[in-house]
């Protein structure tokens, strides 16, 4: 995160606040990163609004630029904005559709999450970061490259996340099969699924210096347990990523992101492998 030296930040009108921009504010004082700011308009009705934001903002000594414009389609402006202005880090701030909405039409964060070729911050919340708990959700069964590759980024990101907020990483992962471990010792662990996936467990610590305290492995759908964890922890963020294969018409983004952007109560950063990067970013280049 403190890498980041451009920051796309989706401007929405129509919202009271902009949750977004108080995000990016937030990170751009620690890293001193540039503001783009962007309004996706078809009529080009919001000149004096950017006008007066970015007075503000050049005021106050950040970096920021503006552009209103539309592409086809509000993801389809952002991801086209962000690679011409080569912005390393999408923030917009999220409000759930309805459900009868979402049943009709895929909604349009979904989309943005799918084809968005760097990470997307999807604000949830307006409290900041500092001094608050990151959460990084992975799969510390699943020991596929693809997987070992992405838990690895997300736990890089997150304890950058984390020393950016002068908060404290903890980790999340679901176990999808019954846990046969026991409360008493005189129930040893005698299958060899357990005994592999403690293993991982013991492997996965050792590796990112994860204590006991910090990782919290629990029974049950990655949705619930990512959301049960957040809350009871209050974490401010989470971190979390997505592995979808190339070649597909479109990327495809695991169903756990999608599900929790709308429960989740703290903001949720959305990461991809480097190949689906490159997949996307070759998509955008012939849209």
């Amino acid at each position: 995160m403190q890498t980041i030296r451009s920051l796309l930040v989706v401007i929405e009108p129509q919202l009271m606040e902009s949750f977004s921009l108080k995000r990016a504010k937030e990170i751009a004082n620690s890293t001193k990163a540039h503001l783009h700011l962007l309004i996706c308009d078809k009529e080009n009705d919001h000149t004096a609004l950017l006008s007066v934001l970015q007075n503000s903002l050049s005021t106050e000594a950040y970096s920021v630029t503006t552009n209103q414009t539309w592409h086809e389609s509000q993801h389809a402006t952002i991801i086209r904005e962000q690679q011409a202005k080569g912005c390393a880090l999408v923030i917009k701030q999220h409000v759930p559709d309805s459900i009868l909405k979402k049943l009709l039409l895929t909604p349009e964060d979904w989309k943005l999450l799918r084809d968005c070729p760097c990470p997307v911050l999807m604000v949830k919340h307006a409290r900041g970061w500092n001094g608050g708990v990151v959460l990084a959700a992975v799969d510390v069964g699943n020991s596929d490259e693809e997987h070992m590759v992405l838990h690895k980024t997300i736990i890089d990101q997150g304890f950058r996340v984390a020393s950016l907020a002068h908060g404290q990483l903890h980790v999340v992962s679901a176990h999808p099969a019954p846990m046969l471990a026991a409360v008493d010792a005189v129930y040893p662990v005698d299958t060899q699924y357990e005994a592999s996936y403690r293993a991982a467990c013991k492997e996965f610590q050792d590796e990112y210096e994860i204590d006991d305290s910090r990782l919290h492995i629990n029974e049950g759908p990655a949705d619930i347990i990512i959301q049960q964890v957040a809350r009871k922890l209050d974490a401010v963020v989470t971190v979390i990523g997505t592995v979808a294969r190339t070649g597909l018409p479109g990327a495809l983004i695991g169903n756990t992101a999608e599900v929790v952007i709308d429960k989740l109560e703290c903001d949720i950063l959305v990461l991809k492998p480097d190949d689906i990067i490159q997949h996307l970013e070759q998509k955008a280049a012939k849209a």
